[in-house]
């Protein structure tokens, strides 16, 4: 998402010169949020899921090199050395993303998947409708909402979580327990502070073992807990590696004409005074646009990217959404109330707003995203918010 936004915000501020979109996969971009949620379930097609023809590509005149696995960055040579050959480039924009941690421990077996790809969407997908018993391996984003899309299948869903608060991450342990509520709501049963110990069966998955004894039989583990940068191939490059590619605040790093953006950016936000690496879709089509423009910019008006890293999930019907951090000293719920799974809490450090976490009350989500990136104040923002909310 992040190279395809760039390469049409390339287009779209007039530059007319080569550009060349590099991927390992075998199809053209494709909406990754959906992998978890309307192709489980059947409401999108794979087709449907791919966002543009190969006849857009042709009519903005970019060149998608499909099936091109890059091994190596030369920055000498100007150059990706890939599996079909070199690519040369005067400016690159790294937008490789992340992949899925490996569940260690365990031999590859059959009915065993992670998801990441949308081929790895299509085979759990078509694996749901043979395994009534499902477990999840982390309570994420992606582990919760593959559960909830096997739930609404019908089928039997556990979730594994290490953690004692599934979204622990993400929205911090307290509202993370606020969430979990949900699972319970719709026959999901959440198992929190165990992992699996091994995976049981002959050649097949038949079972789990979890780490205080217990077995849970399965027919299908999906394996869900969290992503590293893609960035090994990056080895050797001469480019610093930090829980991502280290960029300035513009998104640029420390070689001339090279950018990153997307899961794989690890930039210092000024918004909150953090450095940062965002894994939402958001972030990545934001930064995609924004790189771009700073590529056709003189180095002096460059401009530092300022996300408010904002993201969303559908989970059984119920929208949850997220702006800011979760580095705070007091967390509020200033509109509604977790029982009725709909509500608004805000996070404050010192005096600042700094994250917001909403359950269905998007509107008022979207008033707090805007009130964290104008650096409002705590008692500032409580009285625009009351002075909203009233009109």
């Amino acid at each position: 998402m992040a190279g395809l936004r760039a390469a049409e915000e390339l287009r779209r501020q007039g530059f007319d010169g080569s550009i060349k979109m590099v991927t390992a996969e075998a199809v053209a971009p494709y909406d990754r949020p959906q992998l978890s949620k309307s192709l489980l379930v059947g409401t999108t097609s794979v087709e449907k899921a791919i966002y543009r023809d190969a006849e857009y590509y042709n009519n903005l005149s970019i060149d998608l090199l499909l099936e091109h696995r890059v091994g190596s960055l030369d920055l000498r040579e100007r150059c990706l050395k890939t599996s079909r050959g070199s690519v040369d480039f005067d400016d690159l924009v790294i937008c490789t993303g992340a992949a899925p941690r490996r569940l260690g421990g365990i031999a590859d077996m059959a009915g065993v998947h992670e998801l990441r790809t949308l081929d790895d969407g299509v085979a759990i997908r078509d694996a749901f409708g043979k395994a009534p018993r499902v477990v999840v391996v982390g309570a994420g984003f992606i582990g919760s909402e593959v559960a909830a899309s096997a739930r609404k299948l019908g089928l039997d869903v556990t979730i594994v979580e290490a953690s004692p608060a599934p979204l622990a991450r993400a929205l911090g342990n307290d509202m993370g327990l606020a969430c979990a509520g949900l699972h319970a709501d719709h026959g999901t049963r959440l198992l929190r502070g165990v992992s699996i110990e091994s995976v049981e069966g002959h050649g097949r998955v038949e079972r789990v073992r979890l780490t205080d004894g217990t077995t849970i039989d399965c027919d299908l583990l999906v394996v869900g807990i969290g992503v590293a940068p893609t960035v090994d191939w990056l080895a050797g490059s001469g480019l610093p590696i930090d829980n991502g590619t280290v960029c300035d605040a513009t998104l640029s790093t420390p070689a001339k004409g090279v950018y990153a953006a997307g899961d794989v950016a690890s930039w210092p936000n000024e918004l909150f005074g953090l450095r940062m690496r965002g894994e939402q879709w958001t972030n990545a089509v934001e930064q995609g646009r924004h790189v771009a423009r700073n590529i056709l910019a003189d180095a002096e008006e460059q401009r530092p990217f300022h996300g408010s890293n904002y993201f969303w999930s559908d989970q059984y019907g119920v929208r949850i959404q997220f702006a800011g951090i979760t580095a705070a000293d007091e967390i509020r719920i200033v509109e509604g109330s977790v029982a009725e799974r709909r509500f608004l809490a805000w996070y404050r450090r010192g005096d600042r707003l700094v994250g917001a976490l909403a359950m269905n009350e998007a509107k008022s989500l979207m008033l707090s995203k805007t009130l964290i990136e104008h650096r409002a104040n705590w008692n500032e923002a409580l009285t625009a918010f009351e002075k909203a909310t009233a009109s």
